[in-house]
């Protein structure tokens, strides 16, 4: 009998609560969306569950619009890996915002590739609070 191949999907994405990395509790989602208010401290991103994957070797690569290093030099992608510790198992990608928030404005795009093939993908846009409401304003009018 064939072995089941590994199901990949994303259980949730947007805005979280803050997210303790020496935890293993996810963070809880506050706001499905990939719209994210240039806010320091926002926690923002998506949760993979990955099924019948124990043993895989997950790399995730957040690569962040044009923010520059203390020295200038555009900001290289943040890129880790975790392996599947379970045949069930979840796993949070995301990031925060941090001052000075103007070059942190523009898409943020996240992924977690298994095995060569990208799995799970989302491009957050961060956008400055004050566009954000102006935004619902005019979707709430139906535009």
């Amino acid at each position: 009998m064939a072995k089941a191949k590994p199901e990949y999907s994303i259980v949730s994405y947007g805005i979280y609560d803050h997210w303790d990395a020496t935890s293993k509790i996810l963070p809880k989602i506050q706001t499905f969306t990939t719209e994210i208010p240039a806010r320091t401290e926002i926690e923002f991103g998506f949760i993979l569950k990955a099924l019948r994957a124990k043993g895989k070797k997950c790399q995730f690569t957040i690569n962040h619009p044009g923010i520059l290093n203390n020295k200038g030099k555009p900001l290289a992608p943040f890129v880790g890996e975790e392996y599947v510790s379970s045949n069930d198992w979840q796993f949070y990608l995301g990031d925060t915002l941090w001052l000075p928030l103007d070059d942190k404005l523009g898409d943020w795009h996240m992924h977690i590739e298994i095995e060569g093939q990208i799995v799970a993908e989302k491009t957050f846009d961060i956008i400055p609070e004050s566009a954000l409401g102006e935004a619902r304003f005019w979707k709430s009018r139906g535009f």
